[in-house]
């Protein structure tokens, strides 16, 4: 195993972590297993996550937080660590959704990533990278908590119907999948539209694309291909594709029939068919 102190702390988020992980722990005296003991884990882990062989979660960052007096600092440290987790680079788009007041997306394929279940996730991240499924599964996720803060972000979604029956991880995933889209009916900040197939010709058959709006800060417009995104404030950008959004908008079901349409799939092509 490789020893913690030939990692470059300033090489990588995680590594830093891991670092710091230990350099914390022998400043207090303890062996791993004695952490461990301390916050309910094995010694194993505390070495594997201090040689950066794992990615901590939020909940060991808390507990190592309060056992060493180190005042929240390795819980500050999770949303870098779990960022780095993220493709290079995708990782600026999601820093700026993290800090936008109003996301505005169309997606012709999947669940926008803020609205994905866990074994969604898993299914779509183990298809390229099937040894990194756990962390960037673990990144995705963590990229939903902007939704549960004090003041969001307002989230509308228009959802091609293709989404709906892309199946992504079996029958029980898409059921679950669809069920987490249907818990957001009434959230006032969340508003979720289908495109359905019969709309015909629209101006998203391009494919899918996001709108950044912000307090502050220019408007901008992310879309991406197989392995890079783009991401832009021109404003004759900004003004073709906001008009475009519109018009799906326009064109799509209300939230309402949107919802009835979701209802219906997730019970007859991922219900029961015993």
């Amino acid at each position: 195993m490789a020893n913690i102190q030939s990692l470059d702390p300033s090489a990588s988020p995680l590594d830093y972590y891991g670092w710091e992980l230990r350099r914390q722990r022998e400043a207090h005296g303890l062996k791993q297993h004695q952490l461990g003991e301390i916050i309910f884990c094995t010694g194993s882990l505390i070495g594997q996550i201090e040689t950066t062989k794992k990615i901590p979660t939020r909940d060991f960052s808390e507990r190592v937080d309060a056992a060493l007096g180190t005042d929240g600092m390795f819980s500050r440290l999770m949303g870098l660590v779990l960022r780095s987790q993220l493709p290079t680079w995708f990782q600026p788009y999601a820093e700026m959704e993290a800090r936008a007041a109003y996301i505005s997306t169309y997606q012709a394929q999947l669940v926008y990533g803020l609205l994905q279940t866990e074994d969604y996730a898993r299914a779509l991240v183990g298809v390229d990278h099937p040894r990194k499924v756990d962390e960037m599964t673990a990144a995705r996720l963590d990229r939903q908590r902007v939704l549960g803060r004090e003041n969001p972000p307002a989230l509308w979604i228009v959802l091609s119907e293709a989404a709906l029956l892309q199946r992504v991880g079996g029958q029980d995933v898409m059921r679950e999948q669809l069920a987490r889209l249907l818990a957001f009916r009434n959230d006032p900040w969340v508003q979720i539209q289908v495109l359905p197939f019969d709309v015909g010709q629209h101006t998203g058959m391009m494919g899918s694309f996001n709108l950044l709006r912000f307090d502050e800060d220019p408007d901008l417009f992310y879309v991406e291909s197989y392995d890079q995104g783009h991401m832009t404030a021109n404003p004759s950008v900004i003004k073709e594709r906001s008009v475009g959004y519109a018009r799906l908008q326009a064109t799509a079901l209300s939230p309402e029939d949107s919802a009835t349409l979701i209802a219906r799939v997730m019970e007859e092509r991922y219900g029961d068919q015993s």
